[in-house]
């Protein structure tokens, strides 16, 4: 099982620093048609990397919080499944090559994804001093703000396709709908939900597709 590790805030400057440089690397990278094909495929590379270094400083190994990991990592990717495969949950889309490998037409990296952002909006989310309830709803909120600004970033990355169309507002309600039910396991669950990582990670996130979108919108 493994065990939380003791980081010091000296070591915590240098891998915060070490993260913030990557992913601006991949808002510079990505603009630059000649660097764009090599740093492509650290995409998913990414997500994966952003999780480790997310969990690295979760203090509270046990089993309750095994069962969160596994839970919103198959939950986000077979609610992906199904959407792709149905329409019905976000809507009619598909995953583009930007995410890698895909199984059943969807890259397992994305249950990563959920599992990234579901801890990072629960565990800022648990520091407010207001009913928990509250907190989901805040939480599960948080979630979709984030998607706002990731959705049309994803077009241009080739993430995942609309086939042209504008992102219909049923994708948002859908995300805000399986956030909710994941963080009301989140909150649920007996497990330790502070981490100094998280708001930083969620903050490099909004960075991340803030500064591309801004980036297309000038070029478009």
């Amino acid at each position: 099982m493994p065990t939380s590790l003791s980081i010091s805030d000296r070591q915590h400057a240098k891998v915060l620093t070490i993260l913030v440089l990557a992913y601006l690397a991949g808002v510079i990278g990505l603009q630059i048609p000649h660097l764009a094909t090599y740093f492509r495929p650290l995409s998913p590379v990414t997500l994966v990397a952003s999780l480790a270094v997310l969990l690295a400083y979760h203090k509270d190994w046990n089993p309750a919080f095994y069962f969160y990991i596994i839970l919103a990592f198959a939950t986000g990717y077979f609610i992906e499944v199904l959407g792709v495969q149905t329409g019905l949950i976000f809507g009619q889309y598909a995953y583009g090559s930007g995410l890698g490998f895909k199984l059943w037409s969807v890259p397992p990296v994305i249950g990563i994804n959920w599992l990234t952002l579901s801890y990072c909006c629960g565990s800022i989310c648990d520091r407010l001093r207001i009913p928990k309830l509250l907190k989901i709803v805040l939480a599960a909120t948080l979630m979709v703000g984030l998607d706002f600004f990731i959705e049309p970033v994803a077009i241009q990355l080739d993430f995942w396709t609309w086939f042209g169309q504008p992102v219909p507002f049923r994708n948002y309600v859908g995300w805000w709908l399986v956030s909710f039910a994941l963080l009301s396991v989140w909150f649920a669950l007996p497990f330790r939900k502070d981490n100094r990582m998280a708001g930083w990670m969620l903050l490099l996130q909004f960075f991340f597709f803030l500064f591309h979108g801004l980036i297309f919108r000038l070029n478009g």
